[in-house]
């Protein structure tokens, strides 16, 4: 691959990384510790992961058991988690904290797998913006007479051959999703 399009490679790479850490968030009917990724709690004024303070495992396969280091913690992990968009209720004991997945109904997984295929819109619009950007770079080096008329042409040809990779890898990372959301 040309040197002058290794950028543009790195950001559709990120666009879809960036995807893939969105569906990692989306829950799928067993408890997944990467839906606490985004979760931030005051730990003594900053804002903290619940990762750097808390212990978090997987014991069942719809159980998510958060023990944090410091027992004074428990409260305050507890209201985050009210107060996101998991839609779990947390139930404590005093020392840890339990999150309990229910069984995601048919209409849920299907409104999941609506928001599966909205994420992997925005990322294919994601892609194609930065498509955009390559291809009205490469006009302006044309214009600058910096390399030829087919120098060009061969650069947006390889710009539309990225730009097909990570579609259809966004495709198949919704297809996939989707059909782990949609299976019982």
């Amino acid at each position: 691959m040309d040197e002058r399009l290794e950028q543009y490679n790195k950001k559709m790479q990120k666009s879809f990384d960036n995807l893939l850490d969105e569906f990692g968030s989306i829950r799928a009917g067993r408890a997944n510790p990467h839906v606490l990724d985004k979760l931030r709690v005051d730990y003594y004024g900053t804002p903290t992961s619940l990762q750097q303070v808390a212990n978090i495992s997987v014991p069942e396969p719809r159980m998510i058991l958060i023990q944090p280091w410091e027992v004074s913690m428990v409260r305050e992990i507890e209201k985050v988690i009210l107060t996101s968009d998991l839609g779990i209720n947390p139930s404590n004991d005093g020392k840890v904290i339990r999150l309990v997945f229910p069984e995601l109904t048919e209409e849920r997984r299907k409104e999941l797998a609506k928001e599966v295929k909205k994420k992997g819109e925005a990322a294919k619009v994601a892609v194609r913006n930065i498509r955009r950007d390559a291809n009205d770079t490469l006009k302006k080096m044309g214009k600058s007479s910096d390399i030829s008329e087919d120098e060009i042409k061969q650069l947006e040809e390889q710009v539309q051959k990225l730009t097909d990779k990570y579609i259809a890898n966004v495709d198949k990372a919704v297809e996939e999703k989707s059909k782990e959301i949609l299976t019982v």
